[in-house]
């Protein structure tokens, strides 16, 4: 029975988040229904109890450990969003890259962002503009933006690239003792299966919408951009730069190496002043946001762990043949997709199953806390993007595009090939490739 709600709870969290309901109610409920169908097994668990001590300890945990983070990403990124420094990177990209390579342009400016900091939804809004002018030059149909946007920024600079400070790659090392420069081998060459194979797609896209007589047509929710007051490009690129060294190179943590950049964007682009306190106030709140989803995540998985049948659902994930990575793969995979989060399902599944993964790694001399490490960030950057995904739906929503105009590039591109990344990782550690 208590199998059976663990079960049940991860239904209803999925359905639940497929309706687009917020994870911050949700997750709590599926939690008291996970804890309800432990007392048939445990008559000593209490609802009441399993809320605060289990699942409330859960998530402060995270707060505790990640808010700086979150919060400081999130005032980083409004603050290069509203100075235009992330848009003037973009548009220094794309005079380098050439118009007419717009798909390329469009995924490396959201890269660059990416791997430099950004969040990824601020990403979404600085970029789209800037790809609406590239695909106008280079008249390829609006419905490739989404494409091309989630491309560059959901999938190989979020969970692949060794050192991305995105939180995907940050999360395993508070449970794998890791750094984020993790398995690099492993990494780069699972990024280089989800950037070439998406560009692939891509091009493969636009040449089948040409031969459709499919055209750019002009949106109705954006005016031409003013790229006359942007701040210089190559000054822009700083902070961004500055982010991975500091962590990387330098070893500073990543609450200072973004703290350095928040720094760095002010005194770079001091004229913008008078918007400084907005960008704090909005970026901290959005941080606030967007660490509580997570963490609300997290406390689902501590009540999970916390009843009879997770015993069996080990035993069952645990017992998938071949490596242990496999296990991890599918559990990280499956819940990130049930809360449409990265960062959410693999909360869930490393808060559950992280120590039973160290303590295999601990006696296997063949599997190491990096190569688990790497496998839990790329497979958490899979199944995580279906459609009820939030990041999706801002996309979408922000390119003026509906799931039957674009979803399909977005599914290939951040469900498909990176599903294909995970394999080629998990046979890279198998053999001794990290």
């Amino acid at each position: 029975m208590s199998l059976f709600g663990i079960v049940l709870g991860l239904a209803l969290l999925i359905f639940l988040a497929f309706k687009g309901q917020s994870i911050l109610w949700v997750a709590p409920v599926c939690a008291a229904v996970v804890a309800l169908f432990g007392m048939f097994e445990d008559p000593s668990i209490n609802i009441l109890t399993m809320y605060t001590e289990n699942y409330m300890v859960g998530m402060a945990g995270f707060v505790t450990s990640w808010f700086p983070a979150f919060m400081l990403g999130g005032i980083f990124g409004k603050l290069m969003e509203i100075t235009g420094a992330a848009k003037s990177v973009g548009v220094l990209l794309t005079k380098l890259i050439g118009q007419k390579q717009a798909i390329l342009a469009v995924v490396i400016a959201c890269a660059a962002l990416t791997y430099g900091g950004i969040s990824l939804f601020v990403v979404v809004f600085a970029i789209y503009p800037l790809a609406v002018a590239l695909f106008r030059e280079a008249d390829i149909a609006n419905r490739l933006i989404p494409g091309a946007i989630s491309l560059g920024a959901f999938t190989f600079t979020m969970t692949a690239i060794p050192g991305t400070p995105q939180i995907q790659n940050i999360i395993p090392t508070q449970y794998y003792g890791t750094t984020a420069m993790a398995a690099p081998v492993m990494g780069i060459v699972a990024a280089l299966v989800m950037f070439v194979g998406g560009m692939v797609w891509m091009k493969y896209r636009e040449k089948q919408a040409r031969n459709q007589g499919l055209h750019f047509v002009e949106p109705a929710n954006i005016e031409k951009a003013d790229e006359t007051n942007l701040p210089n490009g190559i000054v822009s690129l700083i902070p961004l730069i500055s982010v991975p060294v500091t962590m990387n190179v330098l070893g500073v943590p990543l609450v200072g190496a973004l703290l350095i950049a928040v720094v760095l964007t002010m005194i770079l682009n001091y004229k913008s002043f008078a918007n400084f306190s907005k960008c704090i106030n909005d970026g901290a709140s959005g941080g606030l946001m967007s660490i509580g989803n997570t963490a609300a995540a997290v406390g689902f998985g501590s009540v999970v762990k916390a009843v009879p049948g997770f015993a069996t659902l080990t035993s069952l994930l645990l017992g998938i043949k071949g490596s242990p990575l496999i296990s991890e793969a599918v559990s990280v995979s499956v819940l990130a997709g049930a809360t449409g989060s990265a960062s959410g399902g693999m909360g869930i599944a490393l808060e559950a199953l992280g120590p039973k993964y160290m303590e295999l790694a601990a006696n296997d001399p063949h599997l190491t806390p990096e190569a688990l490490h790497r496998v839990a960030s790329v497979a958490s950057g899979g199944l995580d993007t279906l459609p009820h995904n939030g990041a999706v739906l801002t996309l979408l929503s922000v390119c003026g595009m509906t799931h039957k105009d674009s979803y399909l590039d977005i599914c290939v591109n951040c469900c498909i090939i990176p599903t294909i990344a995970v394999i080629v990782c998990i046979i890279m550690a198998v053999i001794g490739i990290l």
